[in-house]
């Protein structure tokens, strides 16, 4: 026992290596694992002591056991077994399948990712591009929630800026799950994404197995009282229109309620631009009918170095003003038993269009729609007042001067991407710039429902 043996200095090293590593895996990781976690839930109370909705233990549980209560769950089980019978496969196979649906699906979400990380970039992104104008009472409409509700956020989908905006907006109520399309399942931007708390979904898948592991989750968090934000519009608006709201995700939402539980309910976001930063690719996508956003990463680079050029030379200049406005919630306890989903999805909707901004360019862009003649800088104001909807807006009424101020501007802002130009003591439309004036003009045509033309009625009904 006690006599030496020789070995190769190799094999010597492999073996202490071994060694270590089963040491490390037994005993110091799952106390540095202990450690690390005990401060985060320390620092998750902190946290929850000064938002308006507390970040649920659902949202905080590890990913790998969510994965595997998803996948053991007897729904799901039961829908394993269906599509192994349907395919013609074994079961495990099946069960594999579900697995991948569900990584794909559930969030790895990290409180220090989205609070010291997301929510900062957000607020910086969204101030340094926009200047960001909120509704009166938005603070009011989450604050008149209960407490113990699950909030879900109903939002048009204008721009990819909606998710920072709404990020930013509501870091101080709670950290917001949302549902993602599949352009972000790209590396790096999938796992900054999952970490912020968001789960992705399949928009054109038709497999049953993965809807139902899709909406199994989805009604896993509504009962867990996760704050949750969804565009039932199915995606971005390719035409500018407020599009008919779309029952998947609401229909999974609504099934996950439970009347003897948590309550439900649904705050509806309404959210416009001066300047919608994939304005021209939404309307070329619109021009072919279809929805393939081919944005080259060489034109998005281009953009951003031509954007810090203008900031470090000092002509850089916002896009305009971003406006957010919260409408009054709907509550499925209110509702009762009578919850008819069409009828949901259609209040929703009209709650979205009633509180819609108006920012000064969509204005107009529809006032510059109604007349082929040039506008006079002296009858401008007088007719943007008169077009403006009473009782509407993000701010209390703007004195003349204010107003002067900012419909100066936004004709600046249309002069220098060349939707309008000086001619004859007046500000004329560019004809060739027609497209782009319509798709802003669109936003708020809902408001002035005499100016919807049959070819657009038509067209947000397809």
């Amino acid at each position: 026992m006690m006599r030496s043996v020789e070995l190769p200095l190799w094999l010597f090293v492999l073996i202490v290596l071994f060694a270590a590593v089963t040491f490390a895996s037994h005993f110091l990781f799952p106390s540095v694992r202990w450690f690390f976690r005990r401060r985060l839930e320390r620092a998750v109370s902190r946290l929850n002591e000064r938002l308006t909705r507390p970040i649920e233990p659902f949202k905080l549980a590890r990913r790998h056991d969510m994965i595997q209560r998803l996948i053991y769950d007897p729904e799901v089980t039961e829908a394993i077994v269906q599509h192994a019978d349907e395919n013609n496969v074994p079961e495990n196979v099946a069960f594999e399948q579900a697995r991948r649906y569900a990584r794909e699906i559930v969030p790895s979400f990290s409180a220090f990712a989205y609070f010291s990380f997301g929510a900062r970039v957000a607020r910086w992104l969204a101030t340094a591009l926009y200047d960001v104008r909120t509704g009166l009472n938005n603070d009011q409409q989450i604050q008149s929630v209960d407490p113990d509700a699950t909030v879900v956020f109903v939002m048009n989908h204008r721009s990819n800026m909606d998710y920072v905006l709404v990020t930013y907006l509501a870091a101080r109520a709670s950290a917001l799950s949302y549902a993602v399309g599949e352009w972000a399942r790209v590396w790096p931007l999938s796992r900054l994404i999952k970490s912020m708390g968001a789960y992705f979904i399949r928009r054109r898948s038709r497999g049953a197995l993965y809807r139902k592991v899709l909406s199994r989750y989805v009604r896993m968090a509504t009962a867990g009282g996760v704050t949750q934000a969804i565009f039932p519009e199915g995606g971005l608006s390719v035409n500018g229109q407020l599009m008919p709201l779309k029952m998947g995700l609401l229909s999974y939402v609504v099934d996950g309620y439970d009347p003897s539980k948590r309550d439900v309910v649904f705050v509806p976001v309404a959210i416009n631009y001066d300047r919608v930063l994939e304005d021209r690719v939404l309307i070329a996508a619109d021009k072919r009918g279809d929805r393939r956003f081919g944005v080259s990463i060489t034109v998005v680079m281009a953009a951003i170095l031509r954007l810090l050029w203008q900031w470090i030379t000092r002509r850089y200049r916002k896009f305009g003003t971003a406006s957010v406005v919260f409408g009054p919630p709907v509550s499925l306890a209110a509702l009762g038993q009578d919850r008819d989903l069409d009828q949901l999805a259609e209040t929703l909707r009209g709650r979205i269009q009633d509180v819609m901004p108006v920012p000064f360019v969509p204005l107009l862009a529809r006032m510059f729609l109604q007349t082929d003649t040039p506008i006079p800088d002296t009858d401008m104001t007088h007719r943007i007042k008169t077009a403006m909807p009473s009782e509407r807006g993000t701010r209390p009424p703007l004195t003349d001067d204010d107003l002067s101020n900012r419909i100066s501007r936004a004709l600046g802002d249309m002069e220098r991407r060349g939707m309008i130009h000086w001619i004859d003591n007046g500000w004329a439309k560019v004809s060739d710039e027609q497209d782009l004036f319509r798709f802003y003009a669109n936003s708020i045509d809902d408001l002035y429902p005499d100016s919807i033309t049959p070819e657009d009625a038509a067209r947000a009904k397809s």
